[in-house]
């Protein structure tokens, strides 16, 4: 059972350009809450506190040991599935809050905006720094991302999380996007893909 879903921010560098940021020196750590989770196939309701939703496609790794990984060797022990997910963004409500200095969990954490896939069984054979995966609107690509171009790797990552929080069975971990992020609209359907990974859709409707 998922009882926390921590997501991190800015992880590629091309990602980081289009977003007019700066390159982080550690880790951007946000969380989503468990009812932000949305099973494949499951219609995606359009918030209706915001107007530019964008999509962005990531790898989500699954956590299967409690404790804490001190080395990028140990974080490899902590991990029992991986798949893909979206952290779903309303830009605008994002962009507003950023310029006032505010807290934009309401443009990240909102209800439906972590899309997810069915986890793939994890064991040694898989090379956590070459995941390629790909994000397309109405069948055509959006986004192209390989795990290799992380800041961070995924058991960096891990260890990072690690020095805050005891990591529990069921925790998820988003692990950041590649460039090509873009809106969504009522009507679109959005498909994550990836040849290790799985392939997953979902449609947006129009808030009810």
């Amino acid at each position: 059972m998922v009882s926390r879903v921590f997501c991190i921010g800015r992880n590629y560098v091309e990602h980081v350009h289009e977003m007019k940021s700066e390159v982080p020196g550690s880790p951007v750590i946000f969380s989503k809450p468990p009812s932000s989770l949305v099973k494949p196939g499951e219609k995606i309701y359009f918030p209706a506190h915001g107007k530019e939703l964008h999509h962005e496609v990531e790898v989500v790794v699954l956590i299967g040991k409690e404790g804490r990984a001190r080395t990028e060797s140990e974080a490899r022990d902590f991990i029992t599935g991986l798949t893909l997910g979206l952290d779903l963004t309303l830009r605008d409500v994002q962009n507003a809050l950023k310029k006032k200095g505010l807290p934009w969990e309401i443009s990240k954490a909102f209800e439906q905006s972590a899309p997810i896939g069915e986890f793939v069984p994890f064991d040694e054979s898989v090379d956590l720094g070459r995941l390629s995966f790909s994000c397309s609107v109405n069948g055509m690509i959006r986004q192209k991302g390989n795990s290799k171009y992380m800041i961070f790797s995924i058991e960096a990552l891990i260890v990072a999380l690690s020095r805050i929080w005891a990591l529990r069975p069921g925790d998820l971990i988003f692990t950041g996007t590649p460039p090509g992020v873009g809106p969504l609209s009522p009507g679109d359907g959005i498909r994550v893909e990836s040849e290790q990974l799985g392939s997953y859709g979902w449609d947006v409707i129009s808030a009810a």
